[in-house]
């Protein structure tokens, strides 16, 4: 399963699963450092970051802007 932090309210955290459903689950649960935009593989309770992934989803999402703001 991957989730996305989608974004932080308070002490939950709001993550987006699987690209199709959205789940609230305590910041205690997830891995220490977490924050919005990092993306977590595994299940409930058992959740490690996944930097590649989230690099490359940077990578992406900056590649399109300069293609969307190419003069």
């Amino acid at each position: 399963m991957q989730a996305i932090i989608d974004r932080i309210e308070g002490n939950i955290a709001v993550l987006e699963i699987d690209g199709t459903r959205f789940m609230d689950m305590p910041l205690a649960e997830l891995p220490a450092g977490c924050g919005k935009g990092d993306v977590l593989r595994g299940m409930p309770g058992a959740w490690a970051k996944d930097e590649a992934e989230k690099a490359a989803r940077l990578k992406l999402n900056a590649d399109l802007m300069a293609k969307l703001f190419k003069h």
